[in-house]
């Protein structure tokens, strides 16, 4: 654990020092996303709905490093006992907050392709921490809208929830 905050401290001062070096102050998006489980995920749950608020800065012409930072819901299928989550027993769904940082590359003007690592906090009471990463493309509008694919997974002691998410964008 202390080695992705470490990771993340690292990156963070990087970005912040290649910001300085740069004239383009950057741009915040917020964005509304939606996801299918994919792999054992799938049998506690159907769908995942969340948002996120993302900044990122050119550091090239067609090169952006970004963190995000976000709230995404699991709502589970029906109860689902320790034995699959690990250490609670619900039946509503469970809360992540997901934290992550990233390079985004513009393949020409218009389509990029993405890479998230990071780390997500379960709100559940004893649900810990998780590894994040996301690998990703998507397809910018305009200046203002964009629209995202990604796969998505956390890890965590040898357990894996995924997904295959969207993220539709407003940038500002």
């Amino acid at each position: 654990m202390r080695k992705i905050f470490l990771t993340l401290a690292l990156l963070g001062g990087v970005l912040i020092n290649a910001s300085a070096q740069k004239t383009d102050p950057g741009k915040f998006s917020l964005g509304l996303e939606a996801g299918i489980p994919v792999g054992s995920a799938r049998n506690i749950s159907t769908f995942t709905i969340g948002g996120s608020l993302k900044y990122g800065f050119a550091v090239a012409s067609n090169t952006s490093l970004t963190v995000s930072g976000g709230y995404t819901y699991f709502p589970y299928r029906g109860d689902v006992t320790s034995a699959v989550l690990g250490y609670a027993k619900t039946n509503s769904g469970e809360g992540y907050i997901p934290l992550k940082a990233g390079v985004k590359y513009f393949l020409c003007d218009l389509f990029y392709a993405e890479a998230q690592l990071g780390t997500t906090i379960s709100t559940a009471s004893g649900g810990g921490t998780w590894l994040a990463y996301a690998p990703g493309i998507g397809y910018r509008f305009d200046t203002h809208a964009d629209l995202g694919f990604r796969y998505e997974g956390w890890a965590q002691s040898g357990h894996t929830k995924s997904q295959i998410a969207a993220r539709l964008a407003y940038s500002f």
